[in-house]
């Protein structure tokens, strides 16, 4: 029986750590809550911040796990190094999720292997991010170069934005370099998330191309297959394979690409399944999850083929002033009357504003907007 450590255990993490235990693995769900979701089925569960390098290697240490998958940033990816140099599979590999996990490194990364982005610049305080802007122009965007799910995020369309984006960005980052990248705001037609599957001694493959949309940089739907241009498609294939290859390791990568009128345009990387993945749980014969397990226990994959074209859409909570309170919801059952809906409840402990709380599954969008009308989150004693 293989072990693995989970580093962080949200939804995405509880999803990872079903298919693990459809196969037989052992697993440690970690995080700096108690009862955060991926903890809720797996076998052990270690409350902690990841952040601590001496702590995180004292764990390792004592769970002595074949391998460590991280599913979020908060976490000091340096001492991933050290755990790798003592014969300890890190997923992908540290140095895959040390430059994943920071927006500056896979940027230049990207750079330096002659991938086309969009245009950038860093700033490490609000006197820097003032020339940053200046030189990118306007519209542009800023992010921290450490954040998840659209946090911090600004669409700067003037100027006298500067400071609250400065404030957002540096309030809403992760770890703790106070740092943001400023981009050129690309008038993209769609996005895309292509995820992209390294393998042990197999060629690397592909899911079919996922199409996206965001607001404030968070995930709120996603469809497959996105109908695309099939030259598109294979330029970022090619991009997709000459990254992942660079990178190394074996696991499923979730890619992100603006689609241009005639190109294509890297956005992101994550060395993990990816939210807007989610619609493979309906979709595929084997979703993002089982692919990440699989790709990491070096099992064969024969083949990724959509069973049904499918839609997602987020369930948050909306409207509430207060973080951090008692919840349920209401709509569930009128949901699932709807024609072929599924939905995952992520089983947070708490809720709070703009927290993603669920996903609903369905056979297209229409019918997933229809159920999304039909729930409702509550706080408890209102209720």
């Amino acid at each position: 029986m293989k072990k693995i450590l989970l580093l962080g255990s949200g939804e995405l993490g509880k999803e990872l750590v079903i298919s693990a235990k459809r196969l037989g693995c052992e697993v440690i769900a970690c995080d700096k809550y108690s009862n955060a979701p991926a903890m809720q089925v797996a076998d052990i569960s270690v409350v902690l911040d990841m952040l601590d390098g001496k702590k995180l290697l004292n764990l390792v240490n004592d769970v002595k796990p074949d391998f460590i998958v991280p599913e979020i940033e908060s976490i000091r990816t340096e001492e991933l190094f050290n755990i790798e140099n003592k014969g300890i599979t890190v997923v992908p590999s540290a140095r895959a999720v040390n430059l994943t996990m920071n927006r500056d490194a896979i940027r230049d990364r990207a750079n330096e292997l002659g991938i086309k982005t969009a245009k950038y610049e860093y700033a490490h305080n609000i006197n820097e991010l003032d020339k940053a802007v200046q030189i990118i122009g306007l519209p542009c965007i800023v992010k921290p170069v450490m954040s998840s799910s659209g946090k911090g995020q600004t669409l700067l369309t003037e100027k006298k934005e500067i400071s609250y984006a400065w404030e957002n960005a540096t309030k809403n980052m992760r770890g703790d370099r106070i740092k943001v990248i400023v981009e050129e705001y690309i008038n993209f037609e769609s996005e895309i998330t292509l995820l992209t599957v390294r393998q042990s001694n197999r060629d690397t493959i592909f899911c079919p191309p996922i199409g996206h949309k965001q607001e404030g940089g968070d995930y709120v739907e996603s469809w497959q297959p996105e109908n695309m241009d099939q030259d598109l498609l294979m330029k970022a294939k090619d991009i997709s394979e000459k990254i992942t290859k660079d990178l190394g390791g074996n696991g499923l990568f979730g890619i992100e690409f603006f689609i241009t009128k005639n190109d294509i345009i890297f956005s992101e990387l994550s060395p993990r399944p990816h939210d807007t993945g989610m619609v493979t749980l309906y979709t595929q014969n084997l979703s993002e999850f089982d692919l990440h397990i699989r790709a990491i226990l070096s099992y064969p994959i024969n083949e990724i083929s959509i069973l049904r074209e499918g839609y997602s859409t987020v369930i948050k909570a909306d409207g509430f002033a207060d973080r951090g309170f008692d919840y349920k919801f209401s709509g569930i059952e009128k949901a699932l009357e709807l024609e072929n809906v599924d939905i995952r409840l992520f089983g947070k402990p708490k809720a709070w504003n703009e927290r993603r709380m669920g996903v609903i599954l369905s056979k297209n969008r229409k019918i997933g907007q229809k159920a999304r009308k039909l729930i409702s989150i509550h706080k408890k004693n209102n209720y």
